[in-house]
């Protein structure tokens, strides 16, 4: 599957959205991956799932994702590996793992995202794994807008992307849509506390 292919499953699914948005990290973008339009159909799913396993350079025995946005992608990539999915979320403000989910000293972990910028939460769930006695043995994503071919090189390991997207993003004073006016306050459309509900 060609990264082409990958752009035009999300603009099938109406995920590719246009406007003025703030992203994750608080940096303003025109542009919004609402990968949980994408994931809806399971069809899509499977698909960008099989390529990441065909891609992977290390088997997991294990794969996880930081909670909201990747908990479906890491249970599809996890189904497409015959393995267990776990997810990560933040209690307090520190990513932990809950629901009775527990690592095995050494076991060898996958860590998913569905679409990777700073890749601030992915960082937080390596930190997690390790601090847990896990093995991180690799990062995958959908998209990659980081600007970095492998942004996780510095920590070692192998990372996988199934389409390389340009980041057009700026902090919130730089941001030429709030100097504009034009497309009115950025909204905020994803999973955390704080997000704006977006219509497609």
């Amino acid at each position: 599957m060609e990264a082409a292919e990958v752009l035009d499953l999300f603009r099938s699914s109406r995920a590719l959205l246009e406007g003025h948005f703030q992203l994750s990290s608080g940096r303003h973008s025109n542009q919004y991956f609402q990968c949980a339009l994408l994931l809806a159909h399971p069809r899509h799913a499977q698909a960008l799932a099989k390529e990441i396993a065909a891609r992977l350079a290390t088997r997991p025995e294990l794969v996880i994702g930081p909670a909201l946005g990747a908990v479906v992608w890491s249970q599809e990539v996890a189904r497409e590996l015959g393995l267990r999915s776990f997810f990560s979320e933040r209690v307090d403000g520190q990513m932990s793992l809950r629901r009775g989910f527990e690592l095995r000293p050494g076991e060898k972990l996958l860590v998913v995202e569905d679409v990777l910028t700073t890749g601030g939460s992915v960082r937080e769930v390596i930190a997690l794994v390790r601090q847990l006695g896990g093995q991180v043995v690799g990062v995958a994503s959908i998209v990659n807008r980081s600007g970095r071919k492998n942004p996780f090189e510095a920590e070692g390991l192998p990372f996988t992307a199934l389409a390389d997207v340009e980041a057009v993003s700026w902090t919130r004073e730089e941001c030429p849509l709030c100097k504009s006016g034009a497309h009115g306050p950025a909204v905020k459309p994803g999973s955390r506390p704080g997000a704006a509900k977006t219509q497609v």
